[in-house]
């Protein structure tokens, strides 16, 4: 079974980006964009006070009518902001992100920040999983046929 960590370690750029509350929804999104991710946590000093995400800007800017360039992240953002730990398994994870309908979850380890997984690493480690089986069972049967 895979973890948190396990997925973390394999991370190509393993960095969590933020916002700050007080930070546009433009500024915002031109991270996202840069960065090429979905989500930023939002962050008053060291302390996560909310998740700014794609379906944030979505729902609360584009089909409300609100401009980007004048809205503020904490008026936009998720404040109640689900974790995980390095320990959990990716099952676990998939079940949590499936019932709660979350694309990003972060990971805290004694209180401390580590990580922000979402749905696509779980997707690619399972995939990988199951590729690596695969690749085992055509392994062994074409092992087992001799000429």
């Amino acid at each position: 079974m895979t973890t948190v960590a396990e997925i973390l370690k394999s991370k190509a750029d393993p960095a969590v980006y933020a916002a700050a509350p007080s930070d546009t929804v433009y500024s915002a999104l031109r991270l996202m964009a840069d960065k090429g991710i979905g989500a930023l946590l939002v962050k008053e000093g060291d302390t996560i006070v909310g998740i700014f995400t794609e379906r944030d800007y979505a729902r609360k800017v584009a089909l409300l009518g609100r401009t980007s360039d004048q809205t503020r992240v904490r008026d936009v953002m998720t404040d109640a902001v689900l974790f995980v730990e390095p320990s959990q398994t990716t099952d676990a994870c998939m079940q949590l992100m499936t019932s709660k309908r979350l694309r990003h979850l972060p990971v805290m380890d004694g209180g401390q920040l580590v990580g922000l997984i979402s749905i696509g690493d779980l997707v690619k480690q399972i995939i990988s999983a199951q590729q690596f089986t695969i690749a085992q069972l055509e392994h062994y049967i074409h092992g087992g046929v001799h000429s």
